[in-house]
C-alpha cells in the first residue's frame, strides 16, 4: 500500500521558491540531476573497493532519454541506489528543508551572487517539471525497489515497485511551457555544456548498440600528467572545448595536489584588438562538474583574457561571491594560478627568446592588461615586457634605457654613473629619467621616423590600444626612471643643427602664422639636420594622451587637438624662400606646408581634405602661371 506524508518544510509551497530564485538558471537542473547520478556511481564503486558489496560486471553508465510523446525527460544510473528510508531522508527531508534554508540565505544576500545551486540539487528539476518520479533500488540485496513521486507541492507518495536493476531512475514530466527540454538537440547542448567531462559515460537516447557513443569525455586531457601529453593532444583539446580554428600561442598545464587540489589547462589565444580581448573564457569545474564561466573571484579578471579549463574540488561553491572574495583558500588558489602564468611566460622569455619575440604581438596585450590590473603580476613580469624598436629588434625597457642613457647624458657612460657612490657624506643628485621616444603609427609617423633615423636616434613601437595606458603606468610605477614621449611630441636636440637666429626666427614665425591663419595652431622655427622636411606638427604629450584615453572610454570631445605647434624647418628651401613671396603666395604655401605636416600627424577631417585639395590646385595654377 502506498504511503503518504507531508513534506517537512516551513514554506507551504516549494514552487514559488524555485521559480523566484532559479528561473534565470533553469537549464542548470540537468547538471544537478546528472551530477547526482555520477555521485551515486562513485559511492557504489567505493563500497565495492572496500569489500562491502560485490563488484558489478556492468560498466558504470548514465543514460538520458527524451520521450516527446510521453513528455518526459529521464536520467538513469547504475549507482548505489536507495532504500525507502534513504529516499525519505535524503529526498523528502534534507532537500526540501535545504531549500527553505537556501531561500533564507539567498534573501539575506539580496538574491545576487550565488555561484551554482547545489543546495537545491534534485529539486532544481521542478523548474521545468510539473511532476517528478523516482524509481530506485538499493545495492542492499534485501531492500525492495522504491517508487516516489511529487508535483512539488507540499505532499509526496512513496511505495514499493518492481524496478529491477540497481540504481536510480529520475523521470521528469516536463511542464507545458518548458517543451524545449523535450528536444534532443537542446538536451544534448546542455549535456555538452555542463557534463562534458563528468567521470562516467553519459549516453543520450542510447539504442543499446555497441556503436553508441557517450556525449562526454570521461578522461579529459587536463587530468593527465603534463609529461604524458603531446602538443597534438593539447591542440585537439583546445579545438574540442573552445571551437576556435586559430591555434593558441602556448599553454600552461596546471597539476597539483598540495596544499590544494588544482588541475587545468590555460591557453593563450591570439589577441590583437579590443574586440578579441573579450573573447576569453575560463571554464571552472568541481570534480569534473561544470560550475560556470569566468568566475573572477577564483580566476583574476585579466586572466579571463585566456581560454582554459580549471578543475578545483577545494573551492566552496554554495556561497556568495563576497565570501569567495574573502576566503583565504580561494585567494591562495588565485595567486597560485597567477604565479604559474608568470612563471610560464618568464621561462619562455629565458629559454626560447626567439619564440617569445615572434609571439609578442599576440602576448603583449594580455601581459600589459595583467600588469595594469595586478601590481604583483607587474612585479613578476615587468622585465619581460618587450618593445620593438625602429630597427625591428625587441628589447625590454631596461635594455633600451641602457642604450639611450649614454646619448642623453652627454656621452658619459651609464655604467660609470651607476658605480658612483656617496662622497663626503653627501648623496649624489637623483638620476634623471631617460626619455623613451615611441611611435604609435609606423605608417602615419613615417616622416618623423625618417628624421629620427637620419639623426641616429631610436624609438620603440607602441601601436596597440593598451599601450597609452601601459606607458603611463610604467611612468608611475618606475618614477624617475622613464619619461615617454611620442616622436612628434617635441623636436629632440639631436634632430637640430646649427645656431638659431632668434630675431629672424621670430619674424618668420609671425609672418607664417599670419599667412596660415589657423586658430589653435602656434608656429615656431627650428633648424633640422634634414632639409627635405619643411615642417612637423608637435602636440604636447600630456594633452594627446588625455585625448587618447578619453577616446578609449568614449568621452565626448576626445578628438579635439589642442596645444598644437607647427615647427618650421629653417633648413628647408621652401621655408627659406617663404619670406620673399608675395602675400597671396605666402598664404598658399603656408597652408600647403601645414596640411602636409598635419597629414603626417593624423588624418585630415573631410573639410580639411577639401581645403587641402583646393589649395593644391591653387599651387599648381601658380606654378603654371
Amino acid at each position: 500500500m502506498a504511503k503518504q506524508g507531508n513534506i517537512q518544510i516551513a514554506s507551504e509551497n516549494m514552487m514559488p521558491i524555485i521559480k523566484k530564485w532559479l528561473y534565470s538558471d533553469k537549464d542548470i537542473f540537468l547538471r544537478e540531476i546528472v551530477a547526482n547520478a555520477a555521485d551515486a556511481i562513485t559511492k557504489f564503486k567505493k563500497l565495492t573497493d572496500m569489500g562491502e558489496c560485490p563488484a558489478d560486471e556492468n560498466a558504470p553508465r548514465i543514460e538520458v532519454r527524451v520521450d516527446k510523446a510521453a513528455k518526459t525527460l529521464t536520467v538513469e544510473d547504475n549507482g548505489i541506489g536507495m532504500t525507502e528510508e534513504e529516499v525519505e531522508k535524503y529526498i523528502t527531508q534534507i532537500a526540501f528543508s535545504g531549500a527553505a534554508d537556501f531561500l533564507s540565505k539567498y534573501e539575506k544576500a539580496g538574491g545576487e551572487g550565488i555561484i551554482g545551486h547545489f543546495g537545491l540539487g534534485f529539486y532544481s528539476a521542478y523548474m521545468i517539471s510539473e511532476n517528478i518520479e523516482i524509481y530506485t533500488k538499493s545495492y542492499k540485496e534485501d531492500a525492495p525497489a522504491v517508487h516516489w513521486q511529487s508535483d512539488g507541492e507540499s505532499t509526496y507518495t512513496i511505495d514499493e515497485c518492481d524496478y529491477a536493476r540497481r540504481g536510480t531512475k529520475i523521470v521528469m514530466h516536463i511542464a507545458a511551457e518548458e517543451k524545449e527540454f523535450l528536444e534532443q538537440a537542446t538536451v544534448r547542448g546542455l549535456l555538452e555544456k555542463y557534463c562534458a567531462f563528468m567521470p562516467y559515460p553519459i549516453y543520450l537516447d542510447p539504442a543499446g548498440k555497441e556503436e553508441d557513443k557517450p556525449v562526454n569525455d570521461t578522461q579529459p586531457l587536463y587530468l593527465k600528467n603534463p609529461k604524458d601529453c603531446t602538443d597534438e593532444e593539447y591542440l585537439a583539446f583546445y579545438r574540442q572545448v573552445f571551437h576556435d580554428y586559430h591555434d593558441p600561442l602556448l599553454w600552461i598545464h596546471l597539476n597539483m595536489d598540495y596544499p590544494f587540489r588544482l588541475k587545468g589547462i590555460l591557453y593563450f589565444p591570439k589577441v590583437k584588438n579590443k574586440v578579441e580581448l573579450e573573447r576569453g573564457k575560463v571554464k571552472l569545474y568541481c570534480n569534473q562538474v561544470f560550475i560556470a564561466d569566468n568566475i573572477k573571484e577564483v580566476i583574476p579578471e585579466y586572466l579571463l583574457l585566456l581560454n582554459g579549463v580549471i578543475d578545483c574540488p577545494d573551492i566552496p561553491l554554495n556561497v556568495s561571491r563576497s565570501f569567495l572574495q574573502n576566503d583565504r583558500q580561494v585567494q591562495k588558489i588565485s595567486k597560485h594560478i597567477v604565479k604559474k602564468v608568470a612563471d610560464k611566460l618568464t621561462g619562455l622569455y629565458k629559454t626560447d627568446r626567439e619564440k617569445y619575440d615572434t609571439s609578442w604581438a599576440d602576448l603583449s596585450v594580455f601581459i600589459k592588461v595583467g600588469c595594469l590590473k595586478d601590481e604583483d603580476f607587474y612585479a613578476k613580469v615587468k622585465d619581460i615586457v618587450i618593445f620593438k624598436d625602429l630597427n625591428g629588434t625587441y628589447k625590454n625597457l631596461e635594455e633600451f634605457r641602457a642604450e639611450q642613457q649614454p646619448a642623453q647624458s652627454g656621452g658619459e657612460p651609464a655604467a660609470k654613473e651607476a658605480q658612483e657612490k656617496e662622497e663626503g657624506g653627501e648623496k649624489k643628485e637623483a638620476e634623471k629619467p631617460v626619455t623613451v621616444y615611441y611611435v604609435s603609427d609606423e605608417v602615419g609617423q613615417a616622416q618623423y621616423i625618417s628624421m629620427f633615423r637620419a639623426a641616429g636616434l631610436n624609438a620603440i613601437v607602441c601601436d596597440s590600444f593598451v599601450d597609452p595606458h601601459y606607458i603611463s603606468y610604467v611612468e608611475y610605477k618606475e618614477s624617475g626612471k622613464f619619461r615617454f614621449l611620442r616622436i612628434d611630441a617635441d623636436v629632440d636636440a639631436a634632430l637640430k643643427e646649427g645656431a638659431s637666429d632668434e630675431e629672424a626666427d621670430k619674424a618668420l614665425s609671425e609672418a607664417f602664422s599670419k599667412a596660415l591663419s589657423v586658430e589653435g595652431v602656434s608656429v615656431k622655427v627650428e633648424r633640422f639636420k634634414t632639409k627635405e622636411i619643411p615642417a612637423v606638427i608637435n602636440v604636447a604629450e600630456f594633452s594627446r594622451r588625455f585625448r587618447e584615453m578619453s577616446a578609449f572610454y568614449g568621452m565626448e570631445g576626445a578628438d579635439v587637438d589642442g596645444e598644437m605647434t607647427l615647427v618650421l624647418n629653417a633648413a628647408n628651401p621652401v621655408v627659406q624662400a617663404f619670406s620673399g613671396l608675395d602675400e597671396e603666395r605666402q598664404g598658399v604655401v603656408a597652408r600647403q606646408v601645414y596640411y602636409l605636416a598635419k597629414l603626417s600627424y593624423k588624418k585630415l577631417s573631410p573639410k580639411e581634405m577639401e581645403n587641402f585639395s583646393l589649395n593644391t590646385v591653387r599651387m599648381l595654377e601658380k606654378f603654371i602661371g
